[in-house]
């Protein structure tokens, strides 16, 4: 049984307001992939923030029409699942790794803003650090030159410690002679 008009308008209103946020979308084809999988895969999506959704190919053109992923519309043909997320690598990272275990699903293609990248470049979109990494090291980047200065900085009474101390011991050793 097909959708009737008003389901199809809110299926394209809710891709559409998800496309609106996004950063990149990735197409996968899905064929002969087993439902406990794809359930897998929608679990692994949510938690790390990807929309993904199967959709009808022309509800999918309608709603990138008018987006800056428009290009992507000629990339969408046979069953598709659409990976929409608003981190620039999360949605590539989910649909790779899980594509490296399941053979089943082929990435076809992905988008960013204005550009539409191939299956290879998603590839390598997924092997860039996420940006919660990327805003790890630079903290710790930037957090280096300062904590080495608190070290030099500890370093002179520390050393002037050790100093009484070797002092302290080398009197006690001459008292005890």
């Amino acid at each position: 049984m097909g959708l009737d008009l008003d389901k199809k308008k809110a299926m394209v209103a809710e891709v559409s307001a998800q496309l609106a946020k996004a950063k990149t979308v990735v197409v996968a084809e899905y064929r002969g992939l087993e439902v406990g999988r794809m359930t897998e895969l929608r679990a692994k999506a949510r938690k790390s923030g990807v929309y993904l959704r199967v959709l009808k190919n022309t509800l999918a053109r309608r709603a990138v029409e008018g987006t800056p992923f428009a290009g992507l519309s000629q990339h969408m043909k046979g069953p598709l699942v659409y990976g929409i997320s608003p981190d620039p690598v999360a949605t590539a990272k989910v649909l790779n790794e899980f594509a490296k275990a399941n053979e089943k699903l082929v990435i076809r293609a992905g988008a960013v803003p204005n550009a539409v990248i191939s299956a290879k470049e998603v590839t390598a979109l997924a092997l860039m650090p996420s940006r919660e990494e990327l805003l790890a090291k630079l903290l710790a980047t930037m957090q280096a030159p300062i904590a080495q200065f608190a070290r030099t900085l500890n370093e002179v009474p520390a050393r002037f410690a050790r100093t009484l101390a070797a002092v302290r011991d080398k009197r006690q050793a001459a008292s005890a002679q």
